[in-house]
This record gives C-alpha cells, structure tokens and sequence, in this order.
C-alpha cells in the first residue's frame, strides 16, 4: 500500500536513528494491520521518517528517539526472546539512490502485506516496511527501508521473531 504523507518529512540522517524495543504506541501518520494464519496481529506503523512495528507484546520502534542517544546497532540477536534485528546503511553513488527508490516503489505499491510512505517535498524520501507473507512455522520476519535524499542513505533493517 502506498501513501502519499501531508506531515512533512523529519530531517534527520541514519546517524540520528536508535533502536528502541517495548514501549508505547507513537503517533503515527500511517497504521496497516495485517493478519497472518496461526500468528498474532502484526501493526506496520509510518512516523515522521521512521517506523514501528507492533507484534503481541512486542513493540520494535526505528526512529530518532528523544531523550535517547542515537544508536541504532548493526546486529542485536536476544536468543531468549528469538529476536533478531539486522540494520545497514547504504550511501549510493550518482542516481543510485534515486533508482532505488523508485523500483522500492514500483515493488511495494501494491503489495497486500507492505506499507510505504511517501513524504512530500522530495520522492525519494520515502519510510517503508514489508512482511514476508508466508514465514516458516514459528517464524515472522519484516524488512524495513528509510531513504534520506537529503545525505543520500538509504537504512535498510530486516528483523526475525522466532518462536511466536
């Protein structure tokens, strides 16, 4: 599903992001539920240029967090919670981010179990997260994108809960 945002985009970098895991619900200016068989409701949850993701109890939020020093790691694996999150920063040479953006949006637009957000002012500038739509038993995974043309990076996450 693709939304285009009338919130203007936060600009901030990839250096500004932290990882925050529990917490409350924050105000978001896009909300898609998904149900998958056998799994609890997963919510996918656009803030201004970052994301939460609720699942059960879990509640994993991307996002320049105040209060909380930026930090946004590049493996955190909790083997007692079967949580695993995974985050990179890619800096695209040329157009490099402009193209891959573009077919992000071309990919997911219609896509029954993503939700990106466009930001306006610059199409580039876009928050999106994806779920795989047929996990293994047991498993779910989500990957998420944040595209800041204005430092040209793109953060890519990909998170996996085990043992739902």
């Amino acid at each position: 599903m693709l939304v285009c945002l009338d919130a203007p985009y936060v600009d901030t970098s990839a250096a500004d992001l932290s990882l925050a895991l529990g917490g409350p619900e924050l105000p978001a200016l896009a909300v898609r539920d998904i149900d998958l068989p056998g799994l609890p409701r997963l919510r996918l949850r656009l803030l201004g240029a970052s994301h939460q993701v609720v699942l059960g109890t879990l509640t994993e939020t991307v996002a320049c967090l105040p209060g909380r020093p930026p930090h946004l790691p590049g493996t955190l694996h909790d083997e007692t919670a079967g949580y695993r999150f995974l985050a990179t920063v890619l800096r695209p040479e040329g157009d490099g981010l402009r193209t891959r953006v573009a077919a992000l949006r071309a990919e997911l637009a219609e896509d029954p179990y993503a939700l990106i957000g466009v930001f306006p002012g610059d199409e580039d500038a876009v928050t999106a997260l994806s779920v795989r739509p047929a996990p293994p038993d047991g498993v779910l995974a989500w990957r998420t994108w944040h595209a800041y043309p204005q430092t040209n990076e793109l953060v890519l996450t990909e998170t996996v809960v085990e043992e739902l």
